[in-house]
């Protein structure tokens, strides 16, 4: 094992620590809303986003092509995104201002959520502006939007305090909560990235973005094309429908934050394609997203209790999508790879030929298969099959599981293509065989119903799971050692700056 994996392992895994920081106060957050509010109206919060979601389409498709150029120097790069991005922000927000009454008639929202679908607006500006900023940090300092996302989570919560219990603002308290904490993390960025404003606009690599923006286009829009599935959801399975996935979906999405630690593969890739580092990340993940998706599944109840005391029936839902995001996982770093390997723009200039024969663009359509699986068969089966809404909501996750299953296998063989690496299967098995041992001890011990009594149990689980591991697995054991060893260093050289 090189140094070289160690340190892509560390960045990875102190974005990786972000998040699980964030689970914390993410949950705090969410415990404000949904004992602040009705579960109808958590099902509009899930609702709000998943509008907001359709009109930051283009958020992210000139920071793709920008990361892409900042990682292999490109000068001016970083400002050009950071102007273009907000540039393309406007038309957005003034047609979601202006198709407000049409989506809130569309979706039978009532008058008394006008403000929080009004507001949204301000939140459309703050990613544009955010994406563009996290193009540079992505390619240079990955770690820091680690922070960024730990400064944005804790001003969450402090503001939803404020709003949603001490104001008593409910819904409205929550949204506002998100886009002035979202104002902080931009602040945040904005001082890191300052020396970048001195540069030069280069409208040259605009037009190279703009040329290769229909591709992007066509892969977020089969993305949102197959995300249609949760809006059918709200209008043929209901609220409160909604609700429960919602529900499910908060606790199970602690389980894809594992792919955050192959977070600093991309620009590693971009710069330099070493088989090696993918095998590296893809054990590095394994590691953390097996046990987590198993803790899950055999703690379901507990966690969904934690909510909402009615959320607990909606465990199935929770076991089909934490199965979900574990293979989300594995899919996110064959895309990675697939993105990293591509040379087609190395020298500052896209072409439509070499993109519509690439990996890439293959890699690109996969949602659109999704889409026209998931699709017609969710539509027939929540008007003619299902009865309530938990039904509804388990066969969506059943229908994402099944597609999804056979997608990740699709993107893994391109992802091979791409870049020949080895799948560590051997590590892997350790790592299901070190889970099924802790979900077996979880599973006996009575699940509880209490926040702190919970935590514990999580706690005991995790320690159960290295405990063994670390047993049966040598590398495992030079890994924790090599990263524990790197991690003082860093912070001794930061201690002494």
């Amino acid at each position: 094992m090189v140094n070289g994996e160690i340190r892509l392992g560390i960045s990875g895994l102190i974005m990786f620590s972000s998040r699980l920081l964030s689970i914390g106060t993410g949950l705090a957050f969410t415990l404000m809303i949904t004992r602040s509010i009705t579960a109808e109206a958590f099902g509009v919060y899930g609702n709000v986003s998943d509008i907001l979601s359709y009109f930051i389409l283009a958020s992210g498709i000139f920071p793709f092509w920008a990361t892409r150029f900042i990682a292999r120097n490109h000068a001016g790069s970083s400002v050009t995104v950071v102007f273009s991005n907000l540039l393309v922000a406007v038309p957005f927000t003034v047609i979601y201002i202006l198709l407000l009454p049409v989506v809130m008639s569309l979706f039978h929202v009532t008058s008394e959520f006008t403000f929080v679908y009004a507001i949204i607006s301000v939140q459309i500006l703050e990613i544009y502006l955010q994406s563009g900023l996290e193009a540079t940090l992505y390619a240079k300092k990955p770690q820091s939007i680690g922070i960024g996302i730990i400064i944005f989570e804790v001003s969450k919560v402090c503001l939803g305090y404020a709003l949603i219990f001490l104001l008593n603002m409910g819904l409205a308290g929550a949204v506002l909560s998100v886009i002035i904490a979202l104002s902080f993390q931009i602040f945040y960025y904005l001082k890191l990235t300052a020396p970048i404003f001195s540069e030069k606009i280069n409208f040259k690599y605009v037009k190279e973005w703009a040329k290769a923006s229909p591709f992007n286009l066509f892969g977020t829009v089969g993305q949102k094309l197959a995300d249609l599935v949760l809006f059918f959801l709200f209008l043929y399975g209901g609220k409160i429908a909604r609700g429960y996935y919602g529900a499910a979906l908060t606790i199970a999405s602690v389980v894809g934050y594992s792919s955050s630690i192959g977070y600093a593969l991309y620009p590693r890739l971009l710069s330099k394609s070493k088989p090696e580092d993918v095998t590296f990340s893809i054990k590095l993940v394994s590691m953390f997203a097996i046990p987590m998706a198993f803790g899950a599944v055999v703690m379901g109840d507990s966690f969904l209790v934690i909510l909402r005391s009615e959320y607990a029936i909606a465990k199935p839902v929770l076991t089909l999508l934490s199965l979900d995001l574990l293979l989300l996982c594995f899919s996110s770093i064959f895309e990675t790879v697939i993105t990293g390997a591509e040379k087609l723009d190395a020298e500052a200039a896209i072409s439509w030929k070499k993109l519509a024969k690439s990996n890439l663009f293959i890699s690109l359509a996969l949602p659109y298969i999704k889409a026209l699986f998931i699709l017609p068969t969710i539509y027939y089966i929540l008007n003619f099959l299902v009865v309530d809404a938990l039904d509804a909501a388990l066969y969506v996750g059943l229908a994402t599981l099944i597609i999804d299953f056979a997608l990740v296998s699709i993107r893994y063989f391109i992802a091979n293509r791409s870049l020949q690496f080895k799948m560590p299967i051997k590590h892997i098995a350790k790592y299901v065989f070190a889970s099924i041992a802790m979900a077996s001890l979880l599973y006996i011990i009575p699940h509880p119903t209490r926040l702190s009594l919970t935590a514990a149990l999580t706690l005991l689980g995790a320690c159960v799971y290295f405990i063994i591991l670390l047993v049966v697995d040598n590398e495992s054991r030079t890994i924790l050692k090599k990263v524990t060893n790197e991690l003082q260093r860093i912070f001794e050289i930061q201690g002494s700056a």
